[in-house]
C-alpha cells in the first residue's frame, strides 16, 4: 500500500502553520488539488491525514470504529475544560458515561423540554420587538444570550440571566484557549503563569463555580424538575448500580453546555444570515409557519408539521457545519481507499468539505433546503453529512440541538426579520466552533413592518 499524495509545504513546518492559522484554506486547498486522501506534513517527522469522501469517513467513523479513537492531540487541550466528560473519554469510563447519560436524551423525555425552549424564545421575541428599526444587533451575540438561556431552562430548568455574562464571555475564552492548546503542542503547561494561562484558569473556575452551585442546589432540593440535570442526578449504571459523581456529573453539564449553547447558537447564526441572502427559500418557509401555527408559537407536537423548517436547519448545518472536522487516530496500522494510514498519526474528517463534495451535491455552494426531503437523502450516501458525527460516538445531543433549533427558528421567523448591514466581512472563523469572525451586524424588522 502507497501513502497518500499532499502538499509539500514549507521545508521546515510544511503546511503545519497553515493548519493553525487557516484550516479551512489549506484543506479545501489541498482537497481540490489532492483529492479525497491527502497526507500533510508539519516538522520533520510529523505528518497527518485527511480523509473526505464519505466511504472513509464511514470507514473511520462506523465500519470500523473500533480501529480508531480520539488523539492525545484533541483529548488532552479538551480535557482541560470538560474534564472526563464523554466527548473526550474512552473505553470502559465512555461506556459507563454513555449509559448513564442515554436515558436522559430519550425522545420522550426531551419533549418535555419543549416548551421550556419556546418560553425562553419568546422572552428575548418580546425584547427584540421593542427595538426600534435603527437598532443594530448582532445576531451572533443574540443567538449565543438565546441558546444560553435555553440551556438554562431546559438543562436546569434555572434562569441563567444571572449566570449569562459569567457564562457566555468563560465558555469562549475557555473555547479559545483549547483551541490555542491544539494547535500549539510545546506551549507551556497552564501552570506557567503566563497571561494566556491565567485568564483560561480564572475562566475555568468560574464556569465550575456556576455548574457546580447550580448542581449543589439541585441535590439539596430533592426536586425531580423533568430537566437533563435531573435525569443525570438519577441515573444509576445497570452493571454497578453506581451514579454519577459530583466532579463526573460537572464535566458532563459543561459538556452539554458547549452543545445545546454554542453550536445551536452558530447554526441559528449562520441560518438567518443565510435567510437574509435567499428571501425565495425564507418564503417557502413563512409559508409553511403560517399554514402550520397560523401566528402562535411552536409546540413539540407540532415539529411533524414543520418539514421544510427543519429542512432549513439541516441546510445551514451543511454549509457552515459548527463542529466543522473531526480527528481521529489509527490504533494499529489501517487502509482507508487504498492507502497506508500509520499507527499512531491523527486523521482528520472535515464536515466543511465533505458536505460540498460535488459528487454527492448539486450545486454544492447554493443554499437549498429541498436537499433534504426524504427522497433525495436516501439517494445520498449516508456520511456525505454527518454534522453530528457518526457511529458509538455521534453527539448524544443531536437531537436536543435540532429540536431546539427547529422551535427557535419557527418561532422567531413569524415574528421577526433579521436584515444584515452591507458591505461586512462574513468570514467563517474555525476557532473550535465555526461561527462568523465578526459577527453579523443587523436591524431587527417587525414582521408585519
Amino acid at each position: 500500500m502507497k501513502e497518500p499524495p499532499g502538499p509539500k509545504g514549507h521545508f521546515l513546518w510544511g503546511s503545519g502553520i497553515a493548519a493553525i492559522e487557516t484550516p479551512l484554506a489549506l484543506y479545501t486547498s489541498a482537497w481540490k488539488e489532492f483529492g479525497d486522501c491527502v497526507k500533510l506534513t508539519s516538522i520533520p517527522g510529523y505528518y497527518w491525514y485527511l480523509f473526505t469522501h464519505p466511504t472513509a469517513v464511514e470507514h473511520v467513523l462506523q465500519t470500523h470504529q473500533q480501529n480508531f479513537r480520539k488523539p492525545d492531540v484533541f483529548n488532552r487541550p479538551m480535557s482541560l475544560l470538560v474534564g472526563k466528560g464523554l466527548v473526550v473519554s474512552e473505553g470502559a469510563l465512555w461506556m459507563r458515561q454513555r449509559r448513564l447519560a442515554q436515558p436522559a436524551f430519550h425522545k420522550t423525555r426531551l419533549s418535555l423540554l419543549a416548551q421550556s425552549m419556546v418560553d425562553a424564545t419568546v422572552e428575548h421575541i418580546n425584547n427584540w420587538e421593542k427595538l426600534n428599526t435603527e437598532s443594530v444587533i448582532d445576531i451572533a451575540d443574540e443567538m449565543g444570550a438565546l441558546t444560553l438561556d435555553i440551556v438554562g431552562k431546559a438543562l436546569f430548568s434555572t434562569d441563567l440571566h444571572d449566570y449569562s455574562e459569567r457564562v457566555g464571555t468563560t465558555l469562549r475564552i475557555a473555547l479559545e484557549h483549547v483551541n490555542y492548546r491544539m494547535g500549539h503542542a510545546f506551549s507551556l503547561p497552564e501552570w506557567v503563569p503566563t497571561k494566556r494561562n491565567r485568564q483560561f484558569l480564572k475562566a475555568k473556575a468560574e464556569l465550575d463555580s456556576v455548574v457546580m452551585e447550580i448542581i449543589s442546589k439541585r441535590r439539596q432540593s430533592g426536586i425531580d424538575e423533568n430537566d437533563l440535570l435531573s435525569a443525570l442526578l438519577r441515573a444509576t449504571d445497570g452493571e454497578s448500580g453506581e451514579s454519577m459523581s459530583n466532579e463526573l456529573l460537572r464535566d458532563e453539564v459543561i459538556t452539554l453546555m458547549l452543545a445545546g449553547h454554542d453550536t445551536t447558537a452558530a447554526a441559528l447564526t449562520w441560518t438567518w444570515y443565510l435567510l437574509s441572502l435567499n428571501p425565495d427559500k425564507e418564503a417557502i418557509l413563512l409559508d409553511e409557519l403560517k399554514s402550520a401555527l397560523g401566528g402562535r408559537m411552536p409546540s413539540v407536537e407540532d415539529l411533524p408539521n414543520l418539514p421544510y423548517t427543519r429542512m432549513v436547519i439541516e441546510e445551514s448545518l451543511r454549509l457552515y457545519p459548527p463542529a466543522w472536522g473531526i480527528i481521529r487516530e489509527a490504533k494499529e496500522d489501517e487502509e482507508i481507499g487504498g492507502y497506508i494510514v500509520r499507527k499512531g498519526r491523527p486523521i482528520t474528517l472535515v464536515q466543511y468539505i465533505t458536505h460540498k463534495h460535488p459528487e454527492f451535491w448539486e450545486e454544492p455552494h447554493a443554499f437549498m433546503p429541498e436537499r433534504f426531503e426524504k427522497d433525495k437523502v436516501a439517494q445520498r450516501p449516508k456520511f456525505a453529512y454527518f454534522p453530528f458525527g457518526g457511529g458509538q460516538r455521534a453527539c448524544i445531543g443531536k437531537e436536543f440541538s435540532l429540536m431546539e433549533a427547529t422551535l427557535a427558528l419557527a418561532a422567531i421567523a413569524q415574528k421577526l426579520k433579521f436584515i444584515p448591514l452591507p458591505n461586512q466581512n462574513i468570514d467563517p472563523d474555525p476557532t473550535f466552533t465555526l461561527r462568523p469572525r465578526y459577527g453579523i451586524k443587523a436591524h431587527v424588522l417587525k414582521r408585519n413592518n
